[in-house]
């Protein structure tokens, strides 16, 4: 099996600007844990998971002020579509997180999580859709 029978195709893209609260209400609406930061000025993308969030809330941060881009992980590992599930879950291990963007053409299609590969993996294969805006 690979990351594209896996991969959830609801790509959440945010900016750098977004409030961690923003952040926080638009990956709930869209019911995923990760948004995508794209930083047009960096050149590059992040990833912004819930558990980033988690942090600064637990650090006594204010979700209303905090940027997204100050909790953004730059250093992201991408994974591709054509990926094993096997590599993507040996990548997640090795950097000790719990998502991947999936990358085709250096363009995100989607993100697979450790949630995503649990399902495949135990025959449950319902995979996310995009939900409209």
């Amino acid at each position: 099996m690979y990351v594209r029978d896996a991969m959830s195709t609801v790509v959440l893209t945010i900016g750098p600007e977004h409030t961690l609260r923003q952040a926080a209400h638009l990956m709930a609406a869209r019911r995923v844990g990760a948004a995508v930061v794209l930083d047009a000025d960096a050149g590059g993308l992040g990833i912004l998971t819930e558990r980033d969030i988690l942090n600064s809330l637990g650090a006594g941060e204010n979700p209303d002020y905090e940027a997204a881009g100050s909790h953004t992980t730059t250093d992201v590992v991408f994974a591709a579509p054509e990926w094993t599930l096997d590599e993507a879950a040996i990548a997640m291990v090795h950097g000790g997180f719990r998502h991947l963007i999936v990358l085709d053409d250096r363009e995100p299609v989607g993100v697979v999580s450790v949630r995503d590969i649990m399902r495949c993996r135990s025959g449950a294969r319902k995979r996310a859709t995009a939900v409209p805006a």
